[in-house]
């Protein structure tokens, strides 16, 4: 068990990249705390774990406000008295240009993407920097390395999560803290299904996407746990500061 007795964090845990990693790590032998804004997808989640005899326990969270990021920690800490992972995985994706997108959009998505991954950061770091160690990773994407046409608060809010990574990696690596960055390609979660179902041809604008990856599909959210799991352990004890492309060959092509 490459996580045996550590206990994670992961917000954005309740479906999707989240989901998978929750399950993934508990049979890791992690203790992992799902943190979401859905109450019952969480508790969901916390049940699969358990039935796999896995430890878990679900805290209500919008990472955008300090006050929810603050009692997470709080409740984690009071629960399993330690932090070593801290997943940043919580996410919005709107599509649309800067003039489709409305400024309640704006502050919506940068909220959740880059405050929220500041925020859990901010309130987590001080724990870790006690103990001397720790693991942060954030889910950026495809688009924290190249722009998509019509996903203009994304690119920039997934673009600022990388550079977010790579600050907080060089300000804290002497307290053996490492952060890293993975930046999927197109992921078969429900965040995925909902951009597709707002285009005119959902089937066409799909197989349109399975194109721009060399692989001819696109992935799965295991794994993209995987290389979460691959950075939460000691399998990565001599990676920091690093974006890791989990997207199938996308940009391989990309010029």
């Amino acid at each position: 068990m490459k996580l045996k007795g550590r206990v994670s964090i992961i917000t954005g845990g309740t479906s999707g990249i989240g989901r998978a990693t929750a399950l993934l790590f508990a049979r890791e032998g992690a203790k992992v705390v799902v943190a979401g804004r859905s109450a019952s997808r969480g508790k969901e989640v916390v049940e699969a774990i358990r039935k796999e005899h896995g430890e878990a326990m679900f805290v209500k969270t919008d990472v955008s406000k300090s006050s929810d990021v603050r009692r997470l920690v709080d409740t984690t800490l009071k629960e399993f008295g330690k932090i070593d992972v801290l997943f940043n995985n919580a996410a919005l994706s709107p599509v649309g240009t800067v003039l489709d997108t409305s400024e309640e959009e704006w502050s919506d998505v940068i909220g959740t993407n880059m405050t929220g991954t500041f925020l859990c950061t901010k309130y987590v770091l001080p724990h870790m920097i006690k103990r001397k160690r720790g693991a942060i990773i954030n889910t950026g994407s495809i688009n924290s390395l190249m722009a998509m046409k019509k996903e203009a608060a994304y690119d920039a809010s997934k673009g600022g999560v990388l550079m977010l990574t790579r600050a907080v990696a060089m300000d804290f690596a002497e307290f053996n803290i490492r952060v890293n960055c993975i930046c999927p390609g197109a992921i078969d979660t429900p965040m995925l299904r909902d951009i597709l179902s707002q285009t005119p041809d959902p089937v066409a604008a799909e197989a349109s996407l399975v194109k721009q990856h060399a692989l001819g599909r696109i992935g799965s959210p295991n794994e993209v746990a995987q290389m979460a799991l691959f950075l939460a352990s000691d399998d990565s004890s001599f990676v920091t500061g690093a974006a890791m492309p989990v997207d199938g060959g996308m940009l391989g092509g990309w010029t």
